[in-house]
């Protein structure tokens, strides 16, 4: 058993973390491209025939959890120390480190406004804030990819369409796209491409959530679009009025030259339907498919895309208890949460929602935010985790999930492994029935129901 609490307690003090960690974790025998000095901690059996996964060693309960869930489950992993103070510490390298690794990872998004040692014994906001902008940037990020009941939404990234002014608007002979903003055009053809990729496979609509008439970024990326669906056998229903690749010729032409010469290969063969929308008309749109169980696609901006799944996490409660208040004037009580789930609709409070990022070389890295992690950890560490009955204990079932979506990932056609992952998440499920335990209650009973893998 590891001393979880006393990890916990070592964070919140600022004491010796990295050093704690150290003493958990052996060297590993890979470092990330580029960066020969790198730390990385390595856990779990390699003798398997299992390829490791590496997570994100970051703040609070994404740390305890983390390390909770990898010494239940026994696989292999890469660990790459990233909590607030080692990313300022390091001055963000960190963040390279774990944007390089050459294997499917998985990272947490954990606060941007935390406080940490500047070093002379002063209090300042950690660097680089969350530190997902710099982590996506230098892991080569095009795009994360967020699945949610029938509607999955494609969000280019980064990509933030701010741009009116068209005296500070161009781009230059590295692609990228000068304006307010910075944004790669390279990465916005790249999330373009697997936008209509996803729709040619999965024969679902393909909605566009862009604003060609309004940003200047966005005309770049719906001219983008535009142009690769020359040739192929998409059909397009609402078009803009205006081809945008028409309209940004040149640009869209100069971008193009600094893709591989390859991009395009075999998208003649790809189609199906594809609606082009202005962004703003995608939040009625959504409501509706998520109401029809509509399965869409649609790409959308960092902006706009950010909007869009905050929407689907947030709009299945308000229906729910719009239904009851239906069924209440009509006479009758009835517990819309099982009457959602009779109906077919899958989507719970968004906090199920996964992400995943895709990056332009290498595997993908599965994302994963938790929101009020630390206030969640004062209460263990002020010992009363139930706050005198009014909280339930932190729930560390998205570690869980998000390890058995991130190894299946990393282990295509490896049916055993799924198995087990799946059994081992049943007996999670088994634990936190009914009342939640304590935090490291459920440690101590999951360390007891779940085999490690490979014993």
């Amino acid at each position: 058993m590891i001393d979880l609490f006393s990890i916990a307690r070592t964070e919140a003090d600022g004491g010796d973390l990295f050093g704690k960690l150290s003493e958990l974790f052996d060297p590993s025998d890979i470092k990330p491209d580029g960066y020969p000095d790198a730390v990385v901690w390595q856990g779990g059996d390699h003798n398997s025939n299992v390829n490791p996964v590496a997570h994100s060693l970051t703040d609070a309960y994404a740390l305890l959890g983390t390390i909770a869930a990898t010494d239940i489950l026994g696989l292999p992993f890469y660990g790459v120390p990233m909590w607030s103070q080692y990313r300022h510490d390091t001055e963000l390298e960190a963040l390279s480190w774990f944007g390089n690794m050459p294997c499917t990872s998985i990272k947490w998004s954990t606060a941007g406004d935390a406080y940490v040692n500047d070093g002379n014994g002063n209090k300042v906001v950690v660097m680089g804030k969350s530190g997902n902008a710099p982590l996506r940037t230098q892991a080569g990020v095009y795009c994360n990819v967020r699945p949610y009941g029938p509607i999955t939404v494609v969000r280019c990234m980064p990509c933030l369409p701010y741009s009116q002014d068209k005296n500070v608007f161009g781009i230059d002979e590295d692609g990228i796209v000068h304006s307010e903003m910075n944004t790669p055009a390279v990465q916005m053809a790249y999330a373009n491409r697997l936008f209509l990729k996803m729709v040619h496979e999965t024969g679902r609509i393909g909605r566009v959530a862009m604003k060609p008439t309004q940003a200047m970024e966005d005309g770049i990326n719906a001219g983008l679009h535009s142009w690769l669906l020359q040739g192929t056998k998409f059909e397009v229903g609402r078009k803009y009025a205006v081809d945008p690749y028409v309209e940004h010729k040149e640009r869209i032409d100069q971008i193009a030259k600094l893709l591989p010469s390859d991009f395009k290969d075999g998208m003649e063969n790809w189609g199906g339907r594809i609606e082009q929308h202005i962004s703003d008309t995608n939040y009625g749109l959504l409501m509706w498919d998520l109401i029809e169980k509509q399965e869409t696609i649609v790409l959308a901006t960092d902006l706009d895309g950010d909007r869009l799944t905050d929407l689907l996490a947030d709009i299945s409660d308000p229906l729910r208890t719009f239904g009851g208040m239906v069924a209440k004037h009509l006479g009758q009580e009835v517990d819309m949460r099982k009457v959602w789930g009779d109906m077919g609709y899958t989507t719970g409070n968004g906090r199920d929602m996964t992400s995943v990022m895709h990056r332009m070389d290498g595997p993908p890295i599965h994302e994963q935010t938790l929101g009020s992690a630390d206030a969640m950890l004062l209460r263990l560490l002020n010992g009363d985790e139930w706050v005198a009955g009014t909280k339930q204990p932190y729930d560390p079932r998205i570690h869980f999930v998000l390890i058995r979506d991130a190894y299946i990932d990393a282990n295509p056609g490896n049916a055993d492994l799924k198995k087990w992952l799946d059994g081992a998440l049943d007996k999670f499920d088994e634990i936190y029935s009914g009342d939640r335990p304590g935090f490291l209650e459920g440690y101590k009973s999951l360390k007891e129901a779940i085999t490690p893998w490979g014993n």
